[in-house]
């Protein structure tokens, strides 16, 4: 797994939105799958990236780098 994005996921499975939060736990742990973890990415950030928290930028660049994988 790319470190930046192990690194992301890290910050979304403690945010506390189960959102993004549980696919991020899941995928970190070996047990998600891409394909659920990028659309859950896509809701959040359709939801909420740019409300200008932190994750907003976050939401942009995993998606980035799962589509690029």
């Amino acid at each position: 797994m790319n470190g930046e994005l192990q690194e992301i996921l890290k910050k979304f499975s403690v945010c506390g939105w189960d959102l993004i939060a549980a696919p991020a736990k899941e995928y970190l742990a070996g047990e998600g799958n891409k394909d659920a973890l990028t659309a859950a990415v896509r809701q959040a950030d359709a939801a909420c990236g740019s409300c200008g928290c932190e994750l907003d930028a976050l939401y942009k660049r995993a998606l980035e780098i799962l589509c690029t994988e």
